[in-house]
């Protein structure tokens, strides 16, 4: 697809289609995603209890470069999309060039920064003297990998924001393939261990940057991403960490929050440790199907209030809320049902297996209101709104969540940290809810205004 018909298709498109078609290569990119954390998972898992606790101790750094790459991504493509719908495409390039960039060159000074303090980091991470070895072993790598992650990230968020979802979908599917196929051939074959599982994240990133770049230099782009785009204009920065920051600051609260998790889970031993570390991956595949829808939602949402075409904005709203809803709603019955099946994949060991089965039922007690909650969220940051969309952003892993795992597990020990997401979404869902209520009359005033000059 061109880039004036992706544009066309924002603009005039019926809504439930447009959506359709960007949403679904985006929920599919997303979920290939999430895939990558559970393959590792599996195969890691045949290393033994410890090994596994290693990957999932290390896991929360790669989310300090996610936040970045979101930073820059989110926040230069929320922007992106407003300057298209106003028409200012060379301005559009500009931020797109300047937001890439600067992302490169953050990412390679925090990978610098991990690599001293790695030890400190880890241990604060959830690392036992038994994980620590094997943590250490996986997360050199694994940081280096995770600067191309953060290029990554940031370059499928501005490649979305100008309706380009298919070429994020082919990137990092053919980089999850790779992934799938080298996983069990360094682990095992070559016998690199867990080690193993880092190079195979490392080569299949690097292929999804390339196809990247690709992309880049080839004519498939409606802004033009450069050297000579790049500017040091306070306006740009300005517009990109008005949305991005939020969008870094809860990659930092989740980090924290997965760190104070895995310290909690520590003192009941390795196994709770892993067992906590299996629900976050299968939970991620129902968060990131919501999430890549999200990603299809944005574009959309910013175009039309770029455009002053409110009507349409709040059609895709409604649209949204009903599909994600449904899907929540479907995917909280499957985990409630096959939960112990599920978890079992994973490991061998009873006490692991009987903590997860747990833990993955009380995650999704209140998983129905994730895409309400998200919806909101990622509304707010596309049209600029960035306070309440920071806040809502951070709301769930953490505003919610942190006071949460600090104080239950004192009072209800495990029981406490296999609660503490259900009692965070809860309050997420009510200040949704709020400031829901707020935005909707906002919208609805545009549009009466709007029928009044008419």
């Amino acid at each position: 697809m061109s880039g004036d018909s992706r544009i066309k298709l924002m603009s005039e498109g019926n809504i439930s289609k447009s959506l359709f078609k960007f949403g679904i290569p985006m929920i599919a990119a997303m979920l290939v995603n999430a895939l990558y954390n559970v393959i590792d998972a599996y195969f890691v898992s045949g290393l033994g209890t410890s090994a596994m606790a290693a990957v999932f101790v290390a896991f929360p750094i790669s989310l300090i470069f996610s936040g970045v790459g979101l930073t820059f991504g989110s926040g230069g493509g929320s922007y992106i999309s407003r300057l298209l719908g106003a028409g200012n495409k060379n301005e559009a390039s500009k931020v797109a060039s300047t937001a890439l960039l600067s992302c490169i060159f953050i990412s390679i000074i925090i990978a610098i920064l991990f690599l001293i303090f790695l030890s400190d980091i880890l241990v604060f991470m959830g690392a036992t003297e038994t994980i620590l070895p094997y943590a250490k072993s996986y997360a050199i790598i694994f940081i280096i990998a995770s600067i191309v992650s953060a290029f990554n990230v940031s370059m499928g968020n501005l490649a979305v924001s100008q309706g380009a979802s298919v070429i994020s979908l082919v990137s990092i599917f053919t980089g999850a393939i790779l992934n799938v196929i080298l996983c069990p051939v360094f682990i095992y074959a070559l016998n690199l261990g867990v080690k193993g599982s880092a190079i195979a994240t490392l080569v299949a990133q690097s292929v999804t940057a390339l196809i990247y770049i690709w992309y880049i230099f080839s004519d498939k782009s409606y802004v033009k991403i450069s050297i000579s785009n790049f500017s040091l204009k306070k306006e740009i920065y300005s517009q990109i960490f008005k949305i991005g920051v939020s969008m870094l600051i809860l990659q930092l609260l989740t980090t924290i929050s997965m760190g104070l998790i895995n310290m909690a889970a520590s003192d009941y031993g390795d196994s709770a440790v892993a067992a906590m570390g299996i629900v976050t991956r299968v939970v991620s595949l129902g968060t990131y199907v919501v999430f890549g829808y999200m990603k299809g939602f944005q574009p959309m949402a910013g175009y039309n209030y770029g455009a002053k075409n409110y009507t349409r904005l709040r059609e895709a709203i409604k649209v949204s809320l009903k599909w994600t809803t449904g899907f929540c709603a479907i995917w909280t019955i499957v985990m409630f049902v096959f939960s112990r099946v599920i978890v079992s994949m994973f490991s061998s060991n009873l006490e692991v297996i009987d903590i997860a089965n747990r833990a993955l039922r009380a995650n999704n007690i209140m998983f129905i209101t994730f895409g309400f909650q998200f919806v909101y969220s990622t509304l707010f940051l596309a049209i600029g709104k960035a306070k309440a969309g920071g806040i809502l952003n951070m709301a769930r892993q953490g505003i919610f969540f942190i006071p949460v795992i600090l104080i239950l597990p004192q009072i209800i020990g495990l029981n406490g940290v296999i609660y503490t997401q259900t009692i965070a979404d809860l309050f997420a869902t009510i200040l949704t809810g709020v400031l829901a209520l707020s935005i909707r009359k906002q919208i609805n005033t545009l549009i009466n205004m709007d029928k009044l000059r008419i």
